[in-house]
């Protein structure tokens, strides 16, 4: 069976580089499809703001108020064609982005109750569904996932590597002094 493509991803001053996402969202492509549905989220918010500056625009110079900033004459119809431009293009950005996202549902077989309303007063389990946590150890976690548990892995690293880092310093230093000490 063919495997289908990955999201397009435009880069645009508003979307990280590839290199600043966070690993998580790069680990499974299942991951970068919800991440790039997030995208597609900030685009529809940036969507509907060219809407309204466009239409702004179009309205008559003399409805202005001083404070709205928007161009006159000549520059106004020249704003409005970039503003168009970029509304089109967006809109053609979040087009292929839930096709894409709808393409990988398909392909991954996903049943249709799982993709279904949840009941009412269902409340999700913290930052979506991961692997459920042994909750009888000696610290009560709860109903935590695979994310919650690596992230806190990955924060109990960073204080291990700070820590070491730190004493390592404090030797330096403690060794240096004893040689100048021992030097004078």
């Amino acid at each position: 069976m063919p495997t289908m493509p990955e999201p397009q991803t435009r880069q645009s001053p508003e979307q990280p580089d590839p290199t600043e996402i966070d690993p998580i969202w790069m680990s499974s492509r299942t991951a970068r499809q919800i991440y790039a549905l997030g995208e597609v989220e900030k685009d529809i918010g940036r969507l509907l703001s060219l809407a309204a500056s466009s239409i702004s625009l179009l309205t008559l110079p003399q409805t202005d108020e001083p404070e709205d900033g928007l161009p006159q004459g000549g520059e106004r119809s020249e704003q409005f064609v970039l503003e168009a431009s970029e509304f089109f293009e967006r809109l053609d950005s979040i087009h292929i982005a839930i096709r894409s996202s709808l393409a990988h549902i398909r392909q991954s077989r996903i049943a249709p109750s799982a993709i279904n309303a949840p009941p009412p007063n269902f409340i999700p389990p913290p930052l979506g569904v991961g692997l459920p946590s042994n909750p009888s150890g000696p610290t009560e976690k709860g109903n935590r996932g695979l994310q919650e548990d690596r992230i806190e892995r990955d924060a109990w690293k960073g204080i291990l590597n700070a820590l070491t880092r730190l004493k390592d310093a404090k030797e330096r230093e403690r060794t240096e002094l004893l040689s100048t000490q021992s030097e004078g």
